[in-house]
């Protein structure tokens, strides 16, 4: 409640000049934060990459461990196509009739048949083993290499934040009391305007008759409506907040006129 009730007794020149004041100090943060570069978002990036490939190489493990539990699997499949082959061959020797010899021939050839095919599965499952196990050669040593790089990408982002966040902070303190003062309409309305700019100016002053955000040319009419103070006026260009240069505290200075030359009398060249 406080917040809105200092908001509504301020007046039009002091909320322009609160607002001046809070884009100053938000630019300067704007100005520390660029100072970091891209480091933020190559540290993030660096991040991302080591994750996926921790994933990626869980995820070859564990089809690793499936395939030899399959080749496991086959070669008991194997081993008991191979027992029943042997004893398919001992009731050969006992058979009494044509039909039951050609039953047990097929049951011996279905078994050879399967026993070969479990042989190619075993075969195609070693195979996938030793492509899964050269790609994670590969991956656990990209990872290792991203880790290293990690390393060194933070430990330059932490040196520049810890050399400019006692500023940093310090200007973010000045900013949130400021922000304080200032109508929450009006402080909304300003902020969603810095977020739609590229260089996150949502206040300022008029320069060479044009608006200093997007450079287009303001009619007279409304630079003297900016110079009285008495609305809150907006570019309708950029949409940026428009404040003169004289409350925003910056000297403009004034082009100087180059004298005329005298142009002799002709008078006094008649005399002459």
């Amino acid at each position: 409640m406080a917040k809105k009730t200092i908001g509504r007794e301020m007046t039009v020149e002091q909320k322009l000049e609160a607002l001046f004041k809070l884009q100053t100090i938000l630019s300067q943060i704007d100005e520390i934060r660029t100072l970091r570069g891209e480091l933020p978002l190559e540290v993030q990036d660096l991040e991302d990459e080591i994750e996926g490939l921790t994933t990626r190489i869980g995820k070859l493990n564990d089809e690793s461990e499936t395939l030899k539990g399959d080749i496991a699997v086959m070669r008991g499949q194997i081993a008991e196509a191979q027992a029943l082959v042997e004893r398919y061959n001992e009731q050969l020797n006992d058979v009494k009739n044509n039909r039951e010899y050609d039953m047990l021939n097929k049951e011996i050839e279905y078994q050879n048949l399967d026993i070969q095919l479990q042989e190619k599965r075993i075969r195609e499952a070693e195979a996938g083993i030793k492509e899964r196990s050269e790609t994670l050669v590969e991956s656990r040593q990209t990872l290792d290499d991203r880790r290293a790089d990690l390393d060194v990408k933070k430990a330059e982002l932490d040196e520049i934040v810890a050399e400019t966040r006692a500023e940093e902070e310090k200007l973010r303190e000045k900013a949130n009391t400021l922000e304080m003062t200032i109508e929450p309409r009006l402080l909304t309305s300003f902020k969603r305007i810095r977020r739609n700019s590229r260089n996150g100016l949502g206040i300022v002053y008029v320069q060479r008759d044009a608006c200093g955000g997007c450079f287009n040319k303001i009619p007279p009419q409304r630079q003297l409506d900016i110079r009285m103070r008495k609305k809150i006026i907006v570019c309708e260009y950029c949409g940026r907040i428009m404040i003169d240069p004289e409350l925003a505290g910056v000297k403009i200075e004034k082009p100087v006129e180059k004298p005329k030359r005298k142009r002799p009398s002709r008078a006094k060249k008649t005399e002459e």
